[in-house]
């Protein structure tokens, strides 16, 4: 998952859980936007090591 996407999951699912006061049957809309930004935080994180990972791996120095 990319920060990007992590970004809109995060947007996404705050809209739901505090703008969205619709009611579905079956389906609370709240904790489906509490979900999606806990998956989206969990991205951000995943994808920051990632980048953190590969922006250490440059070539190592001449002696």
């Amino acid at each position: 998952m990319s920060l990007g996407a992590s970004l809109f999951l995060i947007a996404v699912g705050a809209i739901l859980h505090f703008a969205v006061t619709a009611d579905l049957a079956g389906i609370d809309i709240q904790v489906v936007g509490t979900i999606l930004m806990i998956v989206g935080v969990l991205g951000f994180a995943i994808s920051l090591f990632f980048y953190f990972q590969a922006r250490d791996r440059g070539a190592p120095p001449p002696l």
